[in-house]
């Protein structure tokens, strides 16, 4: 051991540290039979099963009577005659992005394509369900039966 300085240079014996004696913990010793082991087991399970936590508070759903809601009224629009041609080009056309495709997919020119979009909009205009945009031809569509909202 070698005696360290201080700042006043006196000189001092080193400290050694001592240890501390370590605490005992018991330890359980293993059970008798297993059979006590299972037994204590399923105590504990049972008592764990019965703490609760939080206790359930009551919903304020729960304590009103269930009400059954109405069905909706299904809506009757006015059917509007469309031609077994105008449906197909309507149809194609809201199945695919562009009317230029559409024209392609059914080997007519785009000016066909908006000639029958323009009497289709105005048949639904005397219903008097109009549809100015491809959005509310979709929405009369769909409506009508024409197209499935999954094809789309």
């Amino acid at each position: 051991m070698t005696a360290s300085l201080t700042p006043a240079g006196e000189s001092r014996a080193p400290i050694v540290p001592i240890a501390a004696p370590r605490p005992v913990i018991p330890v359980r010793r293993a059970y008798s039979t297993p059979l006590q082991a299972v037994r204590r087991r399923q105590e504990a399970l049972e008592r764990l099963a019965a703490r609760r936590i939080v206790p359930p508070m009551p919903q304020p759903e729960a304590l009103r009577p269930v009400l059954v809601p109405e069905p909706a009224e299904t809506r009757q629009y006015p059917a509007v005659p469309l031609t077994c041609r105008e449906v197909e080009v309507l149809r194609t056309w809201l199945l695919v992005d562009s009317k230029s495709e559409a024209a392609t997919d059914l080997n007519i020119s785009v000016g066909t394509v908006n000639t029958h979009l323009a009497r289709i909009r105005s048949k639904y205009a005397q219903a008097g369900r109009t549809a100015r945009t491809k959005a509310s031809l979709v929405a009369r569509a769909i409506q009508d039966g024409l197209v499935v909202l999954d094809e789309l």
